[in-house]
């Protein structure tokens, strides 16, 4: 048996291996980062709930419920998106255009879901109300659409560059 000092010098003096960490790409950090803050804000949002539920503040409490859980579910969509981008077919510039499509989304669809709490509307069509025609345009062009268009294009994203 050969000790540790009767080996050629080449071998006694490697450094072992570190293990390979993959690198993150950016639009999966940024993505990551949108969700640990949503679900801060969305377990705060547990509180909005619990002042309206006692009457501690005018808002609708099954909307404020709503604010909650659109906070924590838009978490969960965030992180999935960032963990499927190395499986779509984006490059860097598509990745960061589908985190911003789903960050603003999901962002917006608590706010505005906060918002209308407050206002108590249902906001989920014009009617001829100001307040709930108001809700209804921004939770169209900042929520609907833009996660529409986001999942859309995640679902695209799995396609293969030589499917036609």
């Amino acid at each position: 048996m050969r000790n540790a000092s009767a080996r050629p010098l080449s071998e006694a003096s490697s450094v072992p291996e570190s293990p390979v960490i993959p690198l993150v790409q950016p639009a999966a950090r940024l993505m990551a980062h949108a969700a640990a803050w949503l679900m801060l804000v969305g377990l705060l949002t547990g509180g909005y709930v619990s002042a309206a539920m006692t009457g501690k503040v005018p808002a609708d409490p099954q909307m404020a419920l709503a604010a909650h859980l659109n906070a924590l579910m838009g978490t969960f969509f965030l992180l999935g998106v960032a963990w499927t981008l190395p499986m779509l077919r984006y490059g860097p510039v598509g990745q960061r255009r589908l985190a911003w499509a789903v960050i603003v989304a999901n962002w917006a669809n608590w706010g505005i879901t906060c918002v209308k709490a407050w206002l108590r509307v249902s906001g989920v069509d014009f009617i001829g109300q100001p307040a709930n025609d108001a809700v209804f345009g921004a939770l169209t062009v900042s929520v609907v659409l833009p996660a529409l268009i986001a999942a859309g294009a995640w679902v695209y994203g799995f396609r293969r560059a030589d499917a036609r």
